[in-house]
């Protein structure tokens, strides 16, 4: 039982992560329709921005505190990925908006192996370490606890409650909202359309960068094919969890790290990522729209 809590709680942190990228994800598509496939590489560019930070932070200022240096890596990668996704939209997604559907989606894988590429022409393509930032380990009953995976559950339930209330109580979520349902008839509301999608595009961003950040922090290393793997783990939790639901994409991202570290504990590691696809397939099934999704209503 304490081998089984101990993977529980393995998978809820990893699931964490994978959730902050889910809500990207499922943001864009809710106000866009549009399934944003460089949000992965997005993440990877944040944790290499929160990487090249901290490697300024401790030449510069020797014995900072860990908790202002990985402040300062979360607040600068995201500003750093909320101006990367500002651009891109505003450069690659933005002038295809009206045009037929797989346009944008060409564009988005486009632009996902650019920003992998470059990052592997800048920064390399070996694996760059840091040291270990946070080592204090709890025992609750026998179970190993991190101060690490307390930090990134608590980050993911606080960002969670944060933009769940932006989107539902705050004039700019009534924008978000109003864009999703009908961009035509919010602009003729005097909803600015182009600059709500933005900053949705920004907001997306900066949680991608905070799990990026987050995601350095507990593996202590980052490389450029980051971005792949996570990302589309993140995607798949967005649809899992309903996509356009923000608790669905969280959810459905601790559903898949759950599902990957009790598959791999008790199972072959190599057969997790066919457990986690297989279930969602399973689950897609029963229920096509996720598990807090709500069905389309087609407009006639």
């Amino acid at each position: 039982m304490v081998y089984f809590v101990q993977q529980l709680v393995n998978g809820l942190t990893l699931g964490s992560i994978y959730g902050m990228i889910a809500i990207g994800y499922t943001m864009v598509y809710g106000i866009i329709g549009m399934i944003n496939f460089a949000h992965g590489d997005i993440f990877m560019l944040g944790s290499f921005a929160a990487l090249i930070v901290f490697l300024l932070l401790t030449s510069l200022f020797a014995g900072i505190p860990v908790v202002l240096a990985l402040l300062v890596m979360m607040i600068v990668a995201m500003l750093l990925a909320g101006l990367w996704n500002w651009t891109i939209e505003r450069i690659a997604y933005r002038p295809l908006r009206g045009s037929f559907r797989l346009a944008p989606l060409i564009t988005a894988i486009g632009m996902s192996i650019a920003l992998s590429n470059f990052i592997q022409v800048v920064q390399g393509p070996r694996n760059k370490p840091i040291p270990p930032l946070v080592n204090s380990n709890f025992q609750v009953l026998g179970i190993s606890i991190s101060l690490k995976q307390i930090v990134i559950i608590v980050v993911t339930a606080v960002l969670l409650t944060i933009f769940w209330y932006i989107v539902n109580k705050t004039p700019l979520g009534r924008a978000q909202r109003a864009t999703e349902q009908d961009r035509k008839m919010a602009a003729l509301l005097g909803i600015d359309v182009d600059r709500t999608i933005s900053i949705t595009f920004i907001m997306g961003a900066a949680l991608a960068a905070v799990a990026g950040t987050m995601y350095l922090m507990y593996y202590g290393v980052s490389v450029f094919t980051d971005g792949f793997i996570p990302g589309v783990k993140a995607f798949t939790a967005a649809v899992l969890g309903g996509i356009g639901s923000l608790p669905g994409a969280v959810l459905g991202g601790i559903l898949i790290g759950l599902i990957e570290s009790l598959w791999s504990a008790y199972f072959s590691i190599a057969y997790k990522d066919v457990a986690t696809f297989v279930i969602l397939a399973v689950v897609l099934i029963f229920k096509p729209t996720g598990i807090l999704g709500r069905p389309e209503v087609e407009k006639v």
